[in-house]
Protein backbone atom coordinates (compact mmCIF):
# COMPACT_ATOMS: atom_id res chain seq x y z
CA UNK A 1 0.00 0.00 0.00
CA UNK A 2 2.73 2.20 0.67
CA UNK A 3 3.21 3.41 -3.28
CA UNK A 4 -0.64 3.79 -3.44
CA UNK A 5 -1.35 7.21 -2.39
CA UNK A 6 -4.73 7.11 -3.20
CA UNK A 7 -5.58 3.56 -1.46
CA UNK A 8 -6.70 3.46 2.17
CA UNK A 9 -3.72 3.51 3.89
CA UNK A 10 -2.43 7.07 1.76
CA UNK A 11 -6.06 8.29 1.85
CA UNK A 12 -6.13 8.34 6.27
CA UNK A 13 -2.15 8.55 6.78
CA UNK A 14 -2.60 11.82 8.15
CA UNK A 15 -5.66 10.89 10.72
CA UNK A 16 -3.84 10.31 13.64
CA UNK A 17 -1.64 13.41 14.06
CA UNK A 18 -4.81 15.48 12.86
CA UNK A 19 -6.46 14.23 15.49
CA UNK A 20 -3.80 14.50 18.29
CA UNK A 21 -3.07 18.01 17.41
CA UNK A 22 -6.38 19.21 16.81
CA UNK A 23 -7.13 17.62 20.43
CA UNK A 24 -4.15 19.82 21.76
CA UNK A 25 -5.49 23.08 20.15
CA UNK A 26 -8.72 22.46 21.53
CA UNK A 27 -7.93 22.01 25.14
CA UNK A 28 -6.10 25.29 24.48
CA UNK A 29 -8.71 27.14 22.64
CA UNK A 30 -11.18 25.88 25.13
CA UNK A 31 -9.14 27.30 27.90
CA UNK A 32 -8.54 30.81 26.17
CA UNK A 33 -12.26 30.85 25.45
CA UNK A 34 -13.26 30.88 29.23
CA UNK A 35 -10.68 32.75 30.17
CA UNK A 36 -11.35 35.83 27.69
CA UNK A 37 -10.03 39.18 28.45
CA UNK A 38 -6.81 40.04 28.51
CA UNK A 39 -5.46 35.64 28.02
CA UNK A 40 -7.40 35.28 24.78
CA UNK A 41 -6.50 38.32 23.05
CA UNK A 42 -2.73 37.72 23.86
CA UNK A 43 -3.41 34.00 22.52
CA UNK A 44 -5.21 36.01 19.35
CA UNK A 45 -2.58 38.35 18.64
CA UNK A 46 0.22 35.84 18.74
CA UNK A 47 -2.10 33.77 16.00
CA UNK A 48 -2.17 36.71 14.14
CA UNK A 49 1.47 36.99 14.13
CA UNK A 50 2.34 33.82 13.47
CA UNK A 51 -0.03 33.64 10.13
CA UNK A 52 1.31 37.15 8.66
CA UNK A 53 4.50 35.71 8.88
CA UNK A 54 3.22 32.37 7.22
CA UNK A 55 2.12 34.85 4.67
CA UNK A 56 4.94 36.73 4.51
CA UNK A 57 7.14 33.94 4.03
CA UNK A 58 5.44 32.14 1.22
CA UNK A 59 5.04 35.37 -0.68
CA UNK A 60 8.97 36.34 -0.04
CA UNK A 61 10.64 33.09 0.12
CA UNK A 62 14.21 33.65 0.57
CA UNK A 63 13.99 36.85 2.33
CA UNK A 64 15.16 35.27 6.21
CA UNK A 65 14.63 38.62 8.01
CA UNK A 66 11.58 39.96 6.26
CA UNK A 67 9.02 37.39 7.24
CA UNK A 68 9.95 37.51 11.18
CA UNK A 69 9.56 41.49 10.97
CA UNK A 70 6.10 41.35 8.89
CA UNK A 71 4.88 38.88 11.91
CA UNK A 72 5.89 41.24 14.38
CA UNK A 73 4.21 44.13 12.38
CA UNK A 74 1.21 42.02 12.57
CA UNK A 75 0.89 41.05 16.01
CA UNK A 76 1.88 44.80 17.21
CA UNK A 77 -0.60 46.11 14.53
CA UNK A 78 -3.36 44.22 16.25
CA UNK A 79 -2.27 45.12 19.77
CA UNK A 80 -2.88 48.76 18.63
CA UNK A 81 -6.42 47.94 16.96
CA UNK A 82 -7.41 46.88 20.69
CA UNK A 83 -5.87 49.40 22.21
CA UNK A 84 -7.40 51.98 20.16
CA UNK A 85 -10.51 50.80 19.39
CA UNK A 86 -12.69 53.49 17.44
CA UNK A 87 -11.94 55.46 14.09
CA UNK A 88 -8.34 54.65 14.92
CA UNK A 89 -8.87 50.59 14.94
CA UNK A 90 -8.61 50.23 10.87
CA UNK A 91 -5.85 52.57 10.05
CA UNK A 92 -3.68 49.83 12.87
CA UNK A 93 -5.34 46.57 11.28
CA UNK A 94 -4.31 47.51 7.25
CA UNK A 95 -0.45 48.21 8.70
CA UNK A 96 0.43 45.08 7.88
CA UNK A 97 -1.00 45.48 4.39
CA UNK A 98 0.93 48.00 3.89
CA UNK A 99 4.24 46.82 5.00
CA UNK A 100 3.98 43.43 2.77
CA UNK A 101 2.74 46.10 0.08
CA UNK A 102 5.94 48.16 0.01
CA UNK A 103 8.65 44.76 0.53
CA UNK A 104 9.30 42.76 -2.74
CA UNK A 105 6.95 39.46 -3.56
CA UNK A 106 4.97 37.40 -5.56
CA UNK A 107 0.99 38.45 -5.46
CA UNK A 108 1.71 40.97 -3.45
CA UNK A 109 -1.95 42.34 -4.18
CA UNK A 110 -3.05 39.09 -3.22
CA UNK A 111 -0.99 38.96 0.04
CA UNK A 112 -2.29 42.47 1.23
CA UNK A 113 -5.61 41.73 0.83
CA UNK A 114 -5.59 38.38 2.54
CA UNK A 115 -3.32 39.85 5.55
CA UNK A 116 -6.22 42.60 5.83
CA UNK A 117 -8.15 39.69 6.52
CA UNK A 118 -6.04 38.01 8.82
CA UNK A 119 -5.96 41.42 11.17
CA UNK A 120 -9.48 41.64 11.08
CA UNK A 121 -10.02 38.29 12.19
CA UNK A 122 -8.10 38.71 14.77
CA UNK A 123 -9.96 41.96 16.08
CA UNK A 124 -13.71 40.21 15.18
CA UNK A 125 -12.79 37.55 17.41
CA UNK A 126 -11.67 39.47 20.61
CA UNK A 127 -14.88 41.64 19.99
CA UNK A 128 -17.34 38.94 19.64
CA UNK A 129 -15.82 37.70 22.86
CA UNK A 130 -16.15 40.46 24.83
CA UNK A 131 -19.95 41.70 23.19
CA UNK A 132 -21.43 38.24 23.48
CA UNK A 133 -19.35 36.24 25.82
CA UNK A 134 -18.24 32.30 25.25
CA UNK A 135 -21.64 31.66 23.38
CA UNK A 136 -20.39 33.32 20.23
CA UNK A 137 -16.99 32.29 19.85
CA UNK A 138 -18.54 28.74 20.72
CA UNK A 139 -20.85 29.10 17.79
CA UNK A 140 -18.22 30.54 15.45
CA UNK A 141 -15.71 27.88 16.23
CA UNK A 142 -18.24 24.74 16.75
CA UNK A 143 -19.55 25.60 13.02
CA UNK A 144 -16.15 25.59 11.25
CA UNK A 145 -14.94 22.90 12.95
CA UNK A 146 -18.00 20.85 11.94
CA UNK A 147 -17.94 22.00 8.46
CA UNK A 148 -14.54 20.83 7.85
CA UNK A 149 -14.74 17.48 10.08
CA UNK A 150 -17.91 16.33 7.83
CA UNK A 151 -16.36 17.73 4.92
CA UNK A 152 -13.17 16.03 5.52
CA UNK A 153 -14.52 12.27 6.64
CA UNK A 154 -17.71 12.46 3.69
CA UNK A 155 -15.58 13.80 1.09
CA UNK A 156 -13.17 10.80 1.53
CA UNK A 157 -15.31 8.41 1.59
CA UNK A 158 -18.38 9.48 -0.79
CA UNK A 159 -15.34 11.30 -2.97
CA UNK A 160 -17.87 12.17 -6.52
CA UNK A 161 -17.16 15.43 -8.47
CA UNK A 162 -14.54 18.17 -7.44
CA UNK A 163 -15.71 21.55 -5.90
CA UNK A 164 -13.21 23.67 -7.41
CA UNK A 165 -10.69 21.22 -8.77
CA UNK A 166 -8.09 24.08 -10.16
CA UNK A 167 -8.13 25.67 -7.16
CA UNK A 168 -8.46 22.75 -4.18
CA UNK A 169 -8.17 19.15 -6.13
CA UNK A 170 -9.38 17.45 -2.93
CA UNK A 171 -12.39 19.43 -2.05
CA UNK A 172 -15.71 17.36 -3.26
CA UNK A 173 -19.38 18.68 -3.80
CA UNK A 174 -20.38 15.42 -1.15
CA UNK A 175 -17.93 16.81 1.34
CA UNK A 176 -18.92 20.51 0.74
CA UNK A 177 -22.81 19.66 0.96
CA UNK A 178 -22.11 17.95 4.45
CA UNK A 179 -20.13 20.71 5.90
CA UNK A 180 -23.60 22.30 5.36
CA UNK A 181 -25.01 20.12 6.86
CA UNK A 182 -22.79 19.66 10.08
CA UNK A 183 -23.67 23.70 10.83
CA UNK A 184 -26.86 23.21 10.42
CA UNK A 185 -26.91 20.84 13.15
CA UNK A 186 -24.31 23.25 15.16
CA UNK A 187 -26.94 25.50 14.60
CA UNK A 188 -29.69 23.35 16.06
CA UNK A 189 -28.07 22.49 19.00
CA UNK A 190 -26.99 26.25 20.57
CA UNK A 191 -30.57 27.54 19.17
CA UNK A 192 -31.66 24.08 21.59
CA UNK A 193 -29.41 25.38 24.20
CA UNK A 194 -30.77 28.70 24.03
CA UNK A 195 -28.22 30.77 22.61
CA UNK A 196 -29.56 31.85 19.73
CA UNK A 197 -32.59 32.52 17.78
CA UNK A 198 -33.94 30.10 14.46
CA UNK A 199 -31.88 32.24 12.67
CA UNK A 200 -29.32 30.43 13.78
CA UNK A 201 -30.00 27.91 11.31
CA UNK A 202 -29.99 29.73 8.20
CA UNK A 203 -26.91 31.69 9.18
CA UNK A 204 -25.38 28.90 10.38
CA UNK A 205 -24.21 27.35 6.70
CA UNK A 206 -23.73 30.50 5.62
CA UNK A 207 -20.62 30.74 7.57
CA UNK A 208 -19.59 27.40 7.00
CA UNK A 209 -19.68 28.25 3.59
CA UNK A 210 -17.79 31.08 3.90
CA UNK A 211 -15.53 29.59 6.01
CA UNK A 212 -14.90 26.62 3.05
CA UNK A 213 -14.27 29.90 0.38
CA UNK A 214 -12.15 30.91 3.11
CA UNK A 215 -10.46 27.57 2.75
CA UNK A 216 -10.19 27.44 -1.23
CA UNK A 217 -8.75 31.43 -1.08
CA UNK A 218 -5.90 29.78 1.10
CA UNK A 219 -5.07 26.58 -1.02
CA UNK A 220 -5.08 29.04 -4.55
CA UNK A 221 -2.60 30.89 -2.69
CA UNK A 222 -0.07 28.26 -1.67
CA UNK A 223 -0.68 26.62 -5.33
CA UNK A 224 0.32 30.14 -6.72
CA UNK A 225 3.52 30.08 -4.28
CA UNK A 226 4.12 26.50 -5.10
CA UNK A 227 3.74 25.26 -1.48
CA UNK A 228 1.51 22.56 0.19
CA UNK A 229 1.78 23.60 3.43
CA UNK A 230 1.98 27.25 5.16
CA UNK A 231 4.55 25.99 7.29
CA UNK A 232 4.96 23.40 9.65
CA UNK A 233 3.94 24.44 12.66
CA UNK A 234 1.01 21.83 13.98
CA UNK A 235 1.83 18.05 12.74
CA UNK A 236 -0.85 17.07 10.72
CA UNK A 237 -2.56 20.38 9.69
CA UNK A 238 0.74 22.29 8.33
CA UNK A 239 0.69 26.07 9.58
CA UNK A 240 -1.58 28.05 11.28
CA UNK A 241 -3.13 29.35 7.83
CA UNK A 242 -3.54 25.87 6.94
CA UNK A 243 -5.58 25.08 10.29
CA UNK A 244 -7.02 28.66 10.58
CA UNK A 245 -7.99 29.45 6.75
CA UNK A 246 -11.54 28.38 7.09
CA UNK A 247 -11.95 30.09 10.48
CA UNK A 248 -11.10 33.27 8.74
CA UNK A 249 -13.20 33.53 5.79
CA UNK A 250 -16.10 32.83 8.40
CA UNK A 251 -15.53 35.59 11.15
CA UNK A 252 -15.22 38.15 8.34
CA UNK A 253 -18.51 37.31 7.16
CA UNK A 254 -20.03 37.35 10.73
CA UNK A 255 -18.43 40.51 10.95
CA UNK A 256 -19.99 41.81 7.84
CA UNK A 257 -23.04 40.79 8.98
CA UNK A 258 -22.82 41.93 11.91
CA UNK A 259 -22.44 45.27 10.66
CA UNK A 260 -25.86 45.48 9.23
CA UNK A 261 -27.63 43.74 11.41
CA UNK A 262 -28.06 41.82 15.45
CA UNK A 263 -26.28 38.84 15.00
CA UNK A 264 -28.70 35.95 16.42
CA UNK A 265 -26.69 34.37 18.72
CA UNK A 266 -26.50 36.07 22.71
Amino acid sequence: MTGDPGGTAGRWADLRPRVLSAAVMVLVGAAEIWLGGLSFATLVILLTGGMIWELARITAPGRRGTPLAMGAIGAASLLAALVLRGDLAPLALLVPSFALALTPRRDRRIATVYAAAVTVTGFALVGLRDSFGQSAILWLISVVVASDVMGYFVGRILGGPKFWPAVSPKKTWSGTVAGWVGAVAVGYVFLRMGFGSVWLLVLSPVVAFAGQLGDIAESWLKRRAGVKDSSHLIPGHGGLLDRFDALIGATVVVMLIGLVMPLPIH
